[in-house]
């Protein structure tokens, strides 16, 4: 008993459910309640399989159903028909009937009243209206259309209430009914692709016939365009293989055709008595003309090749050879031809002198297409002896490009684009001469000169000789290269124009009254040549003038501290600038042999720009207006006496030297202004003007035998430029107040702001140079 109670106060050990019973449980648990997701998704798959295999047929269903709808709408609409034709005929027999019992009851009647009555024969019951209407309908189901067509012509005259508009019977009813089903089976036949010409021109009389003239007008037209747009795709795969000839087969084949559609609608339909059918022609052949420009465009190289330039060019040429001839058949398209064609060939050209630019400019650039043969190639590879390679082939191929594009114009082309052409080989020879000046010395930015940011100078011009070889190329190309390429293509008479000191080869000019935009494209090439030559003028002075330490050597203390020697000679500055000009002039003559014009203009235009400097350089005049200096009338007499021997420099060199004596002029007076009202009387205190004249003379003449002036003077002002001139001799006037006023108020260069043209006179020399050895 005692042992039963222990066990009664002693939790059961059987009550304990151990952890792996759990897990057991709850492992048994889970896998039943996949199992049973599993089935149930088993289950919700078989049900969404078979609802859609259910949706499938019923779509299929609805789609049979469908066709069915639809046959079964044609069927309806078949019958329709076939209800309302035998509605016809029911009609049509009841109004035989109709008109044959009406005929009986009076035969009837009559029979009754006479005493014999004879039976009617059968010709009498016999209807001439139904006997027509079915012979044209057994023809028409015969497809006999030209005997259908004779009947009805034939029942029109014998019947002319049937072409009014008042019978409204159900005979014209049924009678246009026919008609209109013989105009059906010739349009047919008309639409056919297989029809000849002549069954063509067949088909379309007789609906004329039936009074369908525009119908058969518009057919014509459409046979042709059809005929034409099938040839034309027969060749367009041929295309890629002849790139620049092309246009002109398609010409032909548009152009041809339309000459063909008119002529034929002037036979059969008399365009003159019938304005609209010869509008209609315009119309028809304008459309042509733009599929014609369409294909060209679509099947032309790419613009920026030659070969789509040609191919504009043949174009341009041959369809308006075309348009002329077309002109006589009442057709005018050669305006609308200029309008739809003008804005490609315009995209042509821009592409092609891009890309020009391109091969000018950047030398990694490589354009096999260029000739290498060319003539100019020997002409401007002399220059390449003194000045960088680079710069040379920069001009070798400025011309060839150039050249290169102007080969593929035709003379229609020239006619109508020639001064697109000539503004943009304008604007390429400005882009050329800026690429020039990048390569002379001092070039910056702050020149206000184009920068060709994509392009940069290998190296720069340093020298005298690489400096005039830049020059003489330009000029080559101005005066001589683009000229004789431009008769060529504008097939202009040339003129040889004689030229001074000994120039063997004459340049050819082009006639300005055969073309008068090549004289103003001229002027504005020299414009952009005289930005050239006026930035190495300026190069060239200003290191003449200043220092490399920024100090200037022609100041006013020359005139005013120094005191002139006994012999008369002009200041150093002005002896060293003879000097350098000399030697300037003897490398010119080797640079730019047989360019006596160009070192001509070139060595006055040096000369000229000094004065010009000095007249401008308000730092100058300003030492000679301040109070506190004084003057003396011997720094007036040097001052002079400097004018006057740069101005016979000029003239006994035999340069243009009228402007140089102009600014000279400008310069004394107003020395002698500003020393009159300093006090100074310089009637009293100078000599006469033949002696400054004299006294120039003379110190040319000591220079040229090589004094030791000259040579102190070359020394100490370190003259570093190897370039130089050659004579002298003036005659300056004397010049009182009133002329020094005057001289002021037209000197043509009042500022020195920029040195955009360092003369008032033109360049216009380099078109018709007059240089005179002596002047009076």
């Amino acid at each position: 008993m005692e042992s039963s109670e222990e066990e009664d106060d002693l939790p059961s050990i059987e009550s304990i459910t151990p952890q792996s019973k759990i897990d057991s449980v709850h492992q048994s648990l889970t896998e039943k309640g996949i199992r049973k997701l599993c089935c149930e998704l088993l289950d919700l798959k078989d049900a969404v399989e078979n609802m859609c295999g259910d949706m499938r047929t019923k779509y299929l269903a609805f789609l049979r159903i469908s066709e069915e709808a639809v046959e079964m709408e044609h069927e309806l609409v078949e019958l329709r028909k076939h209800i309302s034709s035998q509605g016809i005929l029911v009609h049509d027999l009841m109004s035989g009937l109709g008109r044959e019992m009406d005929e009986w009851k009076r035969s009837s009647g009559d029979a009754d009243e006479s005493e014999e009555v004879e039976e009617p024969s059968p010709s009498e019951l016999t209807d001439p209206n139904s006997e027509f209407l079915e012979k044209i309908d057994i023809l028409l189901a015969e497809h006999k259309v030209d005997e259908a067509l004779e009947a009805v012509d034939t029942e029109e005259r014998n019947n002319p209430e049937l072409k009014g508009a008042a019978d409204t019977s159900s005979y014209k009813s049924a009678f246009i009914e026919r008609k209109a089903v013989l105009e059906d089976q010739l349009l047919r036949i008309a639409k056919q692709p297989s029809v000849s010409v002549t069954e063509l021109k067949h088909t379309l009389n007789g609906l004329i016939r039936l009074g369908k003239g525009p119908s058969a007008h518009q057919l014509l037209l459409k046979h042709y365009a059809t005929s034409l747009h099938r040839r034309i795709e027969a060749f367009l795969p041929s295309c890629s293989s002849c790139p620049n000839t092309f246009p002109a087969t398609l010409s032909k084949l548009v152009f041809s055709n339309i000459s063909l559609a008119a002529k034929e609608s002037a036979s059969m339909f008399g365009d003159d008595d019938n304005p609209a059918y010869s509008n209609k022609v315009v119309q028809w052949a304008e459309r042509e003309v733009e599929y014609l420009v369409r294909l060209v465009k679509e099947n032309a190289a790419p613009s920026e090749t030659v070969y789509a330039l040609r191919a504009a060019s043949v174009c341009l040429q041959d369809c308006l050879n075309y348009c002329k001839a077309l002109e006589p058949q009442g057709l005018i398209l050669s305006k609308l031809f200029l309008v739809l064609f003008r804005p490609y060939v315009e995209e042509v050209l821009e592409l092609n002198f891009r890309r020009a630019r391109k091969v000018v400019f950047d030398l990694n650039e490589a354009d096999e297409g260029l000739e290498s043969s060319s003539d100019f190639v020997a002409v401007l590879s002399e220059f390449a002896i003194a000045s960088d390679t680079t710069m040379t082939d920069c001009s070798i191929r400025f011309m060839q490009i150039v050249q290169d594009i102007l080969e593929q114009l035709t003379h229609l082309a020239v006619l109508h684009f020639g001064e697109s052409v000539l503004a943009r080989v304008l604007q390429l020879y400005d882009k050329y001469i800026d690429f020039l000046i990048k390569a002379l010395p001092g070039h910056a930015d702050e020149d206000g000169l184009p920068e060709l940011q994509d392009h940069t100078i290998l190296t720069r011009a340093e020298t005298d000789s690489e400096q005039l070889a830049l020059l003489g190329a330009a000029f080559t190309i101005l005066d001589e290269l683009l000229p004789k390429s431009l008769v060529k293509v504008w097939k202009l008479e040339v003129e040889n124009g004689g030229g001074d000191g000994g120039d063997s080869s004459s340049s050819p000019s082009l006639i300005s009254s055969s073309a008068p935009e090549l004289k103003e494209w001229k002027r504005h090439m020299v414009q952009a040549f005289d930005k050239l030559r006026n930035y190495f003028c300026l190069q060239f002075v200003l290191s003449f003038i200043y220092s490399r330490e920024g100090l200037t050597r022609l100041d006013a203390l020359i005139y005013l501290t120094e005191t002139p020697d006994d012999l008369h000679l002009p200041s150093l500055p002005f002896q060293a600038l003879f000097s350098k000009l000399q030697q300037l002039a003897i490398i010119a003559g080797d640079v730019l042999l047989g360019k006596e014009k160009l070192q001509k203009i070139l060595l006055a235009r040096l000369t000229e720009t000094v004065i010009i400097w000095l007249s401008n350089e308000q730092e100058f005049w300003s030492a000679f207006e301040d109070e506190s200096t004084p003057l003396q009338p011997s720094g007036l007499q040097q001052l002079i006496l400097d004018m006057n021997f740069t101005v016979e420099i000029a003239r006994f060199a035999g340069y243009p030297f009228k402007v140089v004596q102009n600014h000279a002029s400008v310069v004394i007076n107003r020395a002698i202004n500003i020393f009159s009202s300093r006090g100074i009387n310089p009637q009293s205190s100078l000599p006469k003007a033949e002696w400054f004249t004299e006294a120039a003379k003379s110190a040319i003449n000591r220079l040229l035998m090589g004094s030791d002036e000259a040579s102190e003077a070359e020394e100490e002002y370190e003259c570093e430029v190897e370039e130089g001139e050659e004579d002298g001799h003036i005659v300056l006037p004397e010049m009182d107040d009133d002329e020094h006023s005057d001289s002021l108020e037209t000197s043509s260069l009042s500022t020195m702001d920029s040195f955009e043209s360092f003369a008032s006179a033109s360049m216009a020399d380099l078109e018709s140079p007059s240089f005179t050895d002596s002047e009076s």
